[in-house]
């Protein structure tokens, strides 16, 4: 595993990388609050056979976080952002594996490169209205009357309760999570100016929502192979998220695990396994 760093579009970006550049290309897009540090073990475990890439986010991980009154946070400029981070790098080719923040992300970078997108892994990356759980009604106020709820949510997802419930969800089976995932997460989400950062993604989520339908259309049109990985105790993004997309591709693979929102947590071999079988099949 190499870890690196580019300058793309006058941020930072830190990515890391692992495998022979001639073999089969991955670009792994990460969620919230995480970073590429999410994918370190499964690109290990793929390493051997294919050449993957994890970047981070402006805003997360090793990255440069410029504060939002230097840098407008919202997903049409992350997905341009990492649009150029492929360029600086020399990704022309590759699969896409997104998970929760990455599949907004991907979504917008298949558009905007069709061409250069072989196959897409989704792991908890939703698409679909349907996949939407209770705690998106929370959210929706937000969006509604942001003044009004501002304070309280950035507290709330600040905080060590909420961030461990990210992983946890409704998993019985408390003790196979590592809290150390936790609150690592939570001193990231406290740094200074992070919290503003944060709530600018949230915020600008609500445009994910009203993309699903042109994203959905633009799965059903181009069929590309397909795998969706998901954690069946996501509080976040439920199992009917993952079946829908059956609808518009019916020939993906679904596989739903007894994990949670980040299911590598507790099912990084399952996960390895399927995703290798999955891209040794796209060769």
């Amino acid at each position: 595993m190499q870890y690196r760093q580019v300058t793309v579009d006058g941020v930072n970006i830190a990515y890391r990388e692992i495998g022979d550049p001639s073999a089969p290309s991955v670009l792994l897009l990460h969620g919230v609050p995480s970073s590429s540090r999410m994918y370190d073990d499964l690109m290990k475990q793929l390493g051997n056979r294919f050449h993957l890439i994890a970047p981070d986010y402006p805003g997360f991980g090793n990255s440069d976080a410029p504060p939002p009154d230097k840098f407008v946070y919202t997903f049409d400029h992350l997905a341009k952002v990492m649009e150029h981070f492929t360029d600086s790098v020399g990704l022309k080719r590759y699969s896409l594996f997104m998970q929760d923040y990455g599949a907004p992300v991907g979504m917008r970078l298949a558009m905007a490169r069709p061409e250069a997108i072989t196959s897409m892994v989704f792991q908890n990356g939703n698409v679909y209205a349907e996949g939407l759980g209770k705690m998106w009604d929370s959210r929706k106020a937000y969006w509604a009357d942001r003044n009004a709820y501002e304070a309280k949510f950035q507290a709330a997802h600040l905080s060590l309760d909420v961030t461990r419930q990210r992983h946890v969800g409704s998993d019985p089976d408390v003790t196979a999570y590592n809290p150390d995932l936790w609150q690592d997460e939570v001193a990231f989400l406290n740094r200074p100016g992070e919290g503003a950062i944060q709530m600018e993604l949230i915020y600008d989520y609500r445009t994910n929502l009203d993309a699903y339908p042109a994203w959905q259309k633009w799965l059903r049109e181009h069929q590309l192979p397909t795998l969706v990985v998901w954690g069946k105790h996501d509080l976040a993004f439920t199992v009917a998220g993952a079946e829908a997309f059956h609808r518009d591709l019916p020939n993906a693979e679904i596989a739903i695990l007894d994990g949670g929102h980040f299911v590598m947590d507790t099912r990084l071999e399952d996960v390895a396994n399927l995703t290798r079988k999955f891209l040794i099949k796209q060769k």
